[in-house]
């Protein structure tokens, strides 16, 4: 209960054919609604932080904030180190509480690649701390990681076999055509490439970029295998733009208890079509 690792979530999904939505987060408002919506829909959901959003709410304040929203819904909810790149950072982080983690070697060569996320496992596993890991790199932005199109390489089955094998990772993120950010045309996705890896790997799989893709796209993404959907963009676009209307129509407002309400709204709804989507409804 409370917080917990991401493992036991994915491989229930893996086994019942869904996926856990990933939603990430940055402050209270954030995870008042993901959490809240999760209940409601009983859905198991993965809260994600990127360095950026740990640095700028603190991590001790999200991790009690997060702990908090579990006990009192009642659920388990794995507080997730999205995007990190520094051993020393996730040790610190684990040693505080979190027991789901990203390290992120895939600007590395192979072998740099393999030697940061096998340390990464043997320390995390020590903490019952769920390691993902990621081969083959996603093109667009995530916090202050830009990766431009012609460095985005594309995760290449056999590759991911010997990866698995050799760190311990309890997850895989893959890059089939996706990115993060919102796409500038509609994304085409590499389906044989991720029935490939499916047929050749046996542990969870993660969507990295979902945002924007179409939910056809995704839903067809799960039955061949993801466990793992990750959005972040369409809720901060959804609360942005929610929040900036009500500006225009109230443009003296200045108390964020009454400004803030729409956004929160408008991040619920796109919250409750993710999860449908990831047909993780009732899976809690």
């Amino acid at each position: 209960m409370f917080l917990v690792s991401s493992r036991e979530m994915l491989f229930k999904a893996q086994l019942g054919g869904y996926a856990v939505p990933a939603f990430n987060i940055h402050n209270l408002e954030t995870v008042q609604v993901i959490v809240e919506t999760a209940a409601e829909m009983r859905s198991p959901v993965i809260l994600a932080g990127t360095p950026g959003t740990f640095s700028y709410a603190g991590t001790d304040y999200l991790v009690q904030i997060c702990r908090q929203a579990a006990v009192k819904h009642k659920m388990p909810i794995a507080l997730h180190l999205d995007h990190h790149e520094s051993f020393s950072d996730i040790q610190a982080k684990v040693e505080s509480g979190i027991k789901s983690a990203m390290i992120d070697g895939s600007h590395f060569e192979f072998e740099q690649n393999i030697e940061l996320v096998r340390n990464v496992v043997q320390f995390c596993h020590k903490w019952d701390c769920s390691v993902e890991a990621e081969l083959g790199r996603l093109s667009g932005q995530e916090d202050d990681l830009i990766v431009d199109e012609k460095n985005a390489l594309y995760t290449d089955p056999d590759a991911a076999v010997e990866f698995i094998n050799r760190t311990g990772i309890d997850s895989l993120a893959i890059a089939i055509g996706t990115a993060h950010g919102m796409y500038k045309e509609e994304p085409k996705l590499d389906f044989d490439r991720l029935g490939e890896i499916r047929c050749k790997t046996d542990i969870p799989l993660v969507l990295h970029g979902a945002s924007g893709v179409p939910d056809e796209d995704v839903r067809r993404c799960i039955e061949l295998g993801i466990n793992k959907v990750n959005v972040a963009t369409e809720l901060k676009i959804a609360f942005s733009d929610a929040v900036k209307h009500y500006f225009i129509e109230n443009p003296k407002a200045n108390d964020p208890r009454h400004y803030i309400i729409p956004g929160k709204h408008a991040m619920k709804e796109i919250v409750q079509q993710k999860i449908r989507v990831c047909g993780s409804e009732g899976k809690l």
